[in-house]
């Protein structure tokens, strides 16, 4: 079997983690169960490019007892787990995923994988549909569709389509409700927290905690520092999510203010260059410098490297930046997804949900294929309910439902 993973002996542990997230996702297994049966993925080659740890692992295994050939790629160098890499070599996945890869090693592991020839992808942040497109655009035609995980890859997706270059379907997986409004609020709120806590060791309360971004990433960490006791500033660019977070009882202030009061500051913006030169050399002593975007470009490391006169690791995923006047700064964990490059990610039972919906778009996108134009599609409205539903159903929570006269007097029925 073809894999590059570090080493085989450390699967049982990571065998052990992904029998211990499977025990916490409700919903996808619901889906394995409902659709084991058919294989509907009998004979399809899907490529998962995604953070590659236990979570993740399931939702593949999840595809593999569907039917499809299922190869295994980290959407991001530092969030490879190893022993799980192993563990799905073990059940039979091929895995091209190391942690803390070479950049050289990242992009040959997507290459290897595309050397498959896929019908579907599953992506993260979009760097293997970006490779698809500029480098391996022969294998175009044989896709039937693929599914994006991230704000930042949809923003991709988005810019291609509108270029007229997208070359097959996707599905918007980040824009179903069950996805943003749980993943990004409550995942990113608490795994990012997670990251910098279990990194730091440091107390959070009465500490100034700045958040770069109040989209639903920002508002989830923002709640969660508030909620661990901090006082919270926001940083935006658009006017309608400042107000909101003014109305939500923040201080909002340009990041060249914010600066010169923050102790912890989180980047959240899917942009680059949030955090820059200015920034650095106004900042507090001690400040704390934290990425939950999705590439390591919100905090401009080449800046804060030219404004310092020392650099040097001073625990894991900590680097001590030393300015020529004495005071120190500390990025974690290279300025990559705090939450997963320095923790385990989201929460178990909210990635039930993302990667059900994950597995929901694949099947959609099979029953749909040669149908759908190469356009960005979201997510069919009933497939967030059924999810919902199921995940109701998982926590034992009972709704109502509407009397035939109530559907009539909302929706206008004769």
């Amino acid at each position: 079997m073809d894999y590059i993973v570090r080493d085989l002996a450390l699967a049982p542990n990571g065998q052990a983690k992904i029998d211990w997230v499977k025990e916490h996702m409700p919903v996808l297994r619901i889906i394995e169960e409902e659709y084991a049966a058919q294989k509907p993925l009998q004979g399809k080659t899907l490529i998962v490019t995604m953070h590659l740890e236990a979570k993740t692992a399931y939702l593949g295994l999840v595809l593999k007892n569907l039917g499809a050939k299922v190869i295994m790629t980290g959407s991001n160098p530092l969030s490879t787990q190893d022993d799980v890499a192993a563990a799905l070599v073990k059940q039979g996945v091929t895995v091209y995923a190391w942690y803390n890869c070479s950049p050289e090693e990242y992009d040959n592991f997507l290459h290897k994988a595309l050397d498959h020839e896929p019908e579907m992808i599953i992506d993260d942040g979009g760097d293997l549909v970006h490779l698809l497109h500029n480098e391996r655009a022969c294998l175009a035609d044989k896709i039937i569709g693929g599914c994006e995980e991230t704000t930042t890859g949809v923003l991709r997706l988005r810019a291609l389509e509108a270029a007229g270059k997208l070359t097959f379907p996707m599905v918007a997986v980040n824009d179903a409700y069950c996805k943003y409004l749980f993943d990004n609020r409550y995942g990113t709120g608490q795994s990012t927290w997670d990251g910098i806590m279990r990194t730091t060791n440091l107390t959070v309360a009465g500490k100034t905690v700045v958040v770069a971004g109040y989209g639903w990433c920002g508002k989830g960490v923002s709640m969660r520092a508030k909620g661990l006791g901090a006082n919270v500033v926001v940083t935006e660019v658009d006017p309608i999510k400042a107000i909101e977070a003014v109305c939500d009882g923040f201080r909002v202030l340009p990041m060249a203010e914010a600066a010169k009061c923050g102790d912890i500051f989180v980047t959240l913006t899917g942009c680059k260059d949030v955090i820059r030169r200015e920034h650095f050399l106004v900042m507090k002593a001690g400040a704390v410098l934290a990425n939950a975007g999705h590439f390591d470009v919100e905090i401009n490391k080449d800046e804060l490297m030219e404004v310092s006169v020392s650099r040097k690791t001073v625990r894991k995923n900590i680097e001590e930046f030393t300015r020529k006047d004495g005071k120190k700064l500390y990025l974690l964990a290279e300025g990559r997804l705090v939450n997963l490059a320095a923790g385990d990610g989201h929460p178990t039972e909210v990635m039930d949900l993302s990667f059900a919906l994950q597995a929901m778009s694949v099947l959609f996108l099979l029953t749909n294929a040669g149908k759908l134009a190469n356009k960005v599609y979201n997510l069919p409205g009933e497939i967030d309910q059924k999810i919902a539903s199921l995940k109701l159903k998982a926590l034992e929570v009972s709704i109502d439902s509407l009397s035939a006269e109530q559907y009539a007097y909302l929706y206008h029925c004769e």
